[in-house]
């Protein structure tokens, strides 16, 4: 686009009164502004978690992720005490949404077919992938038929799906519940939550849940109409309930922004955002996976295919 301008710089602040973007190699001036800050892993204030447990937003996190369990099973190998060999090979992850899920399926996967063949020296019972979930039930959003399927799935897998778990401390050995139960683990995978970036903090814009900005219909900041805020860090409710935190939501989010604007410029009344869910998939393996699809519901084989 013969319009278009790209400027690679971090935002440090937004003065809307004026306006003007602070960014990390100047000011910038602009005339409406759409907010797509995204959203970054929330620790929910457990201070020992968000300095020892492993995230999983990008490709960074992943590569981190990749390396600690390789290292863990090299160090596992030289590991004399079967306690600390354990431990080494205790892998836990977080959070039963479908990153949790499909973390845990392919963790469980990635050891017992590839990891096994490498490390055959090591007894393959001594690891242990364990899914730990605060709530009853796992991917909140999807029908409760797909739920216990994925459930179900992920115990063939070998993996210990565990409700009812609320982590409150760990310390890169141990993993403390609320229940007092310890699990010597040096690996502790986070996906338990998420929440605006925070950035969305320092704007002076209301907030609702998971630090989101409380946007209009219309995307529009309440007290900046000439502000939009998409995707993860815009709160709006349809049906009573919060939009969710996922592409789908703020690519649909962006068209509306932008009609909107180009709205404002002819002289048009604004559109209101409605989302159209296209539905909902979730991987827990080769040949394994959920899905929601309007009204139809896939398990398994089919799912994946999808």
């Amino acid at each position: 686009l013969k319009n278009l301008t790209f400027r690679l710089a971090e935002v440090q602040g937004v003065d809307m009164a004026k306006n003007q973007l602070s960014t990390s190699t100047g000011v910038i001036d602009y005339d409406y502004l759409i907010l797509a800050i995204g959203g970054e892993t929330n620790y929910f204030g457990l201070d020992s978690v968000s300095r020892n447990a492993l995230a999983l937003k990008d490709l960074d996190d992943a590569i981190s992720i990749r390396n600690q369990v390789l290292n863990c099973f090299e160090l596992a190998m030289q590991e004399s005490d079967p306690e600390a060999r354990r431990a080494l090979l205790t892998f836990v992850v977080v959070g039963g949404g479908p990153t949790g899920v499909e973390s845990a399926g392919a963790f469980s996967e990635l050891i017992r077919l590839v990891l096994v063949k490498d490390y055959r020296e090591l007894n393959i019972k001594d690891v242990r992938i364990i899914l730990l979930e605060a709530t009853d039930k796992l991917l909140a959003g999807f029908p409760s038929v797909l739920q216990e399927a994925a459930a179900k799935r992920l115990w063939q897998k070998y993996v210990e799906v565990r409700f009812g778990a609320t982590v409150t401390q760990y310390d890169g050995r141990q993993v403390v519940l609320k229940s007092g139960e310890v699990i010597p683990s040096r690996t502790l995978i986070w996906s338990a939550g998420v929440r605006a970036a925070s950035l969305a903090d320092r704007l002076g814009a209301r907030q609702a849940r998971q630090g989101r900005i409380e946007v209009q219909p219309t995307l529009q900041i309440h007290e900046y109409p000439n502000v939009y805020v998409i995707g993860d860090a815009a709160y709006l409710e349809a049906g009573g309930m919060p939009l969710p935190m996922m592409a789908p939501v703020a690519i649909q989010m962006a068209e509306t922004a932008v009609e909107n604007i180009q709205r404002t410029l002819a002289g048009q009344p604004l559109v209101e955002f409605v989302y159209k869910d296209p539905g909902s998939l979730a991987t827990i393996g080769r040949n394994a996976a959920v899905a929601r699809i309007g009204g139809l519901q896939f398990q398994g084989f089919l799912a994946w295919a999808v």
